[in-house]
C-alpha cells in the first residue's frame, strides 16, 4: 500500500466536495475491498457482525465447493483463499478478535469435515492446517489479553493433539507445539 505524500494530501484538500465525491465513487466501482471498507465506515446497517457473517459464509463456501482430481490439493488451494478472506476481514474492520474467531471457525470446519485428507500422499493440506494453527496461537498471544487465552486453550489443544498424532508430523518444516500453554 502506498503512503500518501504531502503533495498528494494537499491536492486532495484542494478538490471540491463534488470532485471528491466523483473520485470516491470511481474508486469504489473499481475496487471491491475499498467499497466494503467505506461501506463499513459510513453505513450504519453494515456492522462488524455483518462483515463477520459475510466472511464466515465465504469461508464455508470456499471449503465446501473445492474441486479437483485431488481433494487434498484442492483444499490446499482453498486454504489460500480462506487466508485471503480472513486478511480481507481484518483490513476492513481492524478487528483482531474477529480475525482469530475466523481462524478458529475455519479450523473447526477442517477438523470436523476434512481430517481424512491429512493422510493423503500430498502433505500440503496438512502443512497448511498446521500453519494456520500456529498462526492462530501467535495471534492470540500477541493481540488478546491473557483472559482470552483460557477461552481458546481447549479448542487449540484438541487441534494440536490431532495434528501431533499424525504420521506426517515428522515432515513438517517447523516445530509444532504439543499443547497451547497459557502464561
Amino acid at each position: 500500500m502506498p503512503v500518501p505524500s504531502a503533495p498528494f494530501k494537499q491536492a486532495v484538500k484542494k478538490l471540491s466536495e463534488k470532485e471528491k465525491e466523483a473520485l470516491i465513487l470511481r474508486l469504489v466501482r473499481k475496487d471491491a475491498e475499498a467499497y466494503d471498507t467505506l461501506a463499513y465506515e459510513l453505513l450504519d446497517e453494515i456492522t462488524q457482525e455483518t462483515v463477520f457473517e459475510r466472511s464466515s459464509e465465504a469461508i464455508h463456501e470456499i471449503l465446501f465447493t473445492v474441486s479437483g482430481r485431488s481433494l487434498s490439493k484442492a483444499l490446499s488451494r482453498g486454504m489460500k483463499k480462506v487466508t485471503q478472506e480472513i486478511a480481507r476481514y481484518q483490513r476492513i474492520t481492524k478487528d483482531r478478535k474477529g480475525e482469530i474467531e475466523l481462524h478458529i471457525y475455519t479450523l473447526q470446519l477442517i477438523f470436523d469435515n476434512f481430517t481424512g485428507q491429512f493422510e493423503s500422499i500430498y502433505k500440503t493440506f496438512y502443512v497448511a492446517t498446521a500453519r494456520m494453527v500456529l498462526r492462530t496461537i501467535m495471534l492470540i498471544r500477541k493481540h488478546l489479553h491473557e483472559d482470552y487465552h483460557l477461552e481458546y486453550q481447549d479448542t487449540l489443544n484438541t487441534f494440536l493433539e490431532d495434528l501431533n498424532g499424525r504420521s506426517k508430523r515428522r515432515q513438517l518444516p517447523f516445530n509444532l507445539p504439543m499443547e497451547f500453554e497459557v502464561d
